[in-house]
């Protein structure tokens, strides 16, 4: 497996990015936060801050951790993958077991230690700098 140019790890080679666009009408907040989710590459983390952001709702940080606590029944939404703006774990109390956020974490190659990302911004996917220049 290779790292890309943003240092994520490319798990499935070139697969054609989509990004639905939709409207406040017709999808919810969590339908998008789960789009934006499903991008963040195998081998790198983002933070609720950085999806709420890319979604045009700064300040929404709260509100895409809601949603990823609502995820746990969706396989193909990688929450785990997602933390706070200093790498913590903090939802990982939403997964089964006590170190389920961090064991997938490192089943990818990302290091945790004391619940925190080590080397976070090595690992940082910027939703809003990768999925603006795919478009």
């Amino acid at each position: 497996m290779a790292r890309g140019l943003d240092g994520c790890f490319d798990a499935v080679g070139d697969i054609p990015f989509i990004l639905t666009v939709y409207s406040p009408d017709t999808a919810s907040f969590f339908e998008r936060v789960y789009v934006v989710v499903r991008q963040i590459p195998y081998g790198c983390v983002t933070s609720y801050g950085a999806i709420a952001a890319f979604l045009g709702r700064r300040g929404s940080a709260r509100m895409v951790g809601w949603a990823m606590n609502a995820a746990h029944n969706l396989s193909d939404v990688p929450a785990h993958r997602v933390v706070n703006r200093v790498g913590m774990l903090t939802g990982k109390h939403h997964f089964a077991g006590t170190h389920l956020m961090q064991q997938l974490l490192e089943s990818e190659g990302i290091l945790v230690q004391q619940d925190q990302v080590v080397h976070f911004k090595e690992h940082f996917w910027d939703p809003t700098r990768a999925l603006s220049s795919k478009g």
